[in-house]
């Protein structure tokens, strides 16, 4: 019997939404003011940081069940910034401080910087409505 192969491994999945990020960082910094579109973006962000982090945890789960557990911290090491800026993200989004978002957004960039965006290939669908939906969530959370 043959290997079964999963072509949505978690790394290529984290290389997408890496991808997905950078571009939409790139977007956001050619903004001149947070209108609808900027809040949309910041909310696809979110969304793309929460399914890095739900990748790097299936990463690192496999790497445990083969006792790599120096990769592990590695990996976790590397990754350490990721859900603070989500958290820091998710913050801004609740509370409205759009004023700040460009000190939110300049400490991502060094972490993008390996990545190059020759041509934008997402598209506004990407993003769209994605602010409308982070905050129903949110409101989902606080009613339950």
């Amino acid at each position: 019997m043959s290997r079964v192969i999963n072509p949505e491994r978690a790394g290529k999945l984290r290389n997408q939404h890496m991808r997905t990020a950078a571009e939409l960082l790139r977007r956001l910094g050619q903004k001149y003011e947070v209108d609808a579109e900027a809040r949309d973006m910041v909310a696809a962000l979110i969304y793309c940081f929460r399914e890095i982090e739900d990748g790097i945890e299936v990463s690192m789960r496999a790497w445990e069940k083969r006792n790599y557990w120096n990769k592990v911290e590695q990996f976790r090491a590397q990754w350490s910034w990721l859900s603070a800026a989500r958290g820091r993200l998710e913050e801004l989004v609740r509370t409205g401080a759009w004023d700040q978002l460009p000190m939110y957004i300049l400490p991502l960039l060094p972490h993008f910087m390996t990545i190059t965006i020759n041509k934008f290939t997402r598209t506004p669908e990407t993003w769209a409505g994605a602010y409308e939906r982070l905050m129903a969530e949110y409101a989902q959370q606080s009613g339950s």
